[in-house]
């Protein structure tokens, strides 16, 4: 099998929940190392629930192919054992609370003297500097102050999405940007500094909203599952369920018109040409749409769509997701090792290259790997943790 592209490649983690640790869980899928530095009570996303195997769904989900490593950097002896590790690692992330880090000597300062080349990554709620900088900062905190449940649920209902975007947004961001710095060391020899925030994160994503309603001087409305551009587009009843379709265009439209709702002529009636006249006329639209496709059932539905080249879908459950066929067809999951050495069921990464199976290691337990890595870094282990 050929080389991973960051085999060779050591990151070490002061890290918990999920930003950071989906950041380097994706370093690892690419072949680096990761050392995962954890308190004696473990990274708190460990207990989030016991759904697998009596391991968190979220700590399995965000950390195979780690090593875990139990230090108390209150201690000395323990905070030399993680300068230790530094000095020899290539990358560095952590999100503990704001201020944290600087306070124990690790901020981008000390570590660059420590290790000119070290890549050092912080992911924060607000980013450092201005008023909000010591706030505490969740996912639905985040998700409300960048504006997504302005936009997210039903006109009468503002709903938080349901995965935690904000915190998956920055450790994606976290991720692509340390895959750019180590390019920018390789030509310069130096290391970074980057300062990932979870607001600026999901504004990024926020940003069509908020120059739709920045020009255009109104607020763009919560619509459930339609679209507030776009139009036919959401979900429609059939005579057995519900279908969710999307057109994106004048073609599509007419092609929809003739073969869904039997009414060639509605594809060239003004009051629905272009799109914008289907938006400002979309109460009446929606009534014919539905009219048509009350009469179908979902499959027919689905053939007719299919045959024309629309966009649709069926909604899936966690349960039918799981058993999607493109998925089965593309052999896209695998199983992973628990803490415990039962397996769990997850899928490939997707940004492996072609031909490339990822590196594919066991869920860490607490403190597993803590007497092994201090070893081989000529650390002491009469460190004041040692491994659970």
């Amino acid at each position: 099998m050929n080389s991973l592209p960051l085999d060779g490649l050591t990151v070490v983690s002061l890290e918990q929940a999920v930003a950071a640790p989906f950041a380097t869980r994706q370093l690892a899928d690419l072949g680096a190392r990761v050392i995962k530095v954890e308190r004696d009570t473990g990274d708190f996303a460990r207990t989030y629930d016991s759904k697998v195997n009596g391991d968190s769904s979220f700590f399995v989900w965000l950390n195979r192919s780690k090593e875990s490593v139990v230090l108390d950097l209150k201690s000395e002896e323990d905070t030399a054992a993680l300068r230790k590790l530094l000095e020899q690692a290539d990358v560095f992330v952590s999100n503990l609370k704001p201020g944290a880090i600087e306070r124990m000597g690790f901020g981008a300062k000390d570590c660059h003297e420590l290790n000119p080349g070290l890549i050092h990554a912080s992911i924060s709620g607000y980013g450092p500097g201005g008023s909000y900088t010591e706030r505490k900062a969740y996912d639905l905190i985040i998700q409300c102050e960048a504006g997504m449940l302005s936009v997210t649920g039903t006109e009468d209902f503002p709903s938080k999405v349901g995965p935690s975007i904000a915190d998956i947004s920055a450790g994606m961001y976290a991720y692509s940007s340390i895959l750019a710095s180590l390019i920018q060391r390789g030509r310069t020899g130096k290391g970074e500094v980057l300062e990932i925030s979870m607001l600026e994160s999901l504004g990024e994503w926020m940003n069509q909203p908020h120059l739709f309603a920045k020009n255009g001087g109104m607020l763009p409305k919560r619509s459930g599952s339609s679209h507030a551009s776009i139009a036919p587009y959401g979900a429609f009843p059939t005579k057995d369920g519900t279908v969710f379709l999307g057109l994106q265009n004048e073609r599509e439209w007419v092609a929809f018109a003739r073969e869904v709702l039997n009414d060639e002529a509605l594809g060239t009636d003004p009051r629905f040409t272009p799109n914008s006249q289907r938006l400002e006329n979309k109460a009446e639209l929606i009534d014919i749409v539905e009219a048509a496709t009350i009469q179908l059932t979902s499959a027919e539905l689905i053939a007719r769509l299919d045959a024309i080249g629309i966009a649709n879908a069926q909604l899936r459950n966690m349960f039918e997701f799981d058993a999607h066929p493109q998925l089965k067809e593309r052999n896209r999951w695998r199983e992973v090792t628990t803490s415990n050495g039962q397996t769990a069921r997850t899928l490939l990464p997707p940004s492996m290259p072609v031909g490339m199976e990822p590196r594919w290691e066991k869920v860490p337990a607490l403190g597993e790997h803590t007497e092994s890595v201090l070893a081989e870094f000529g650390i002491k282990e009469n460190v004041s943790v040692t491994s659970s």
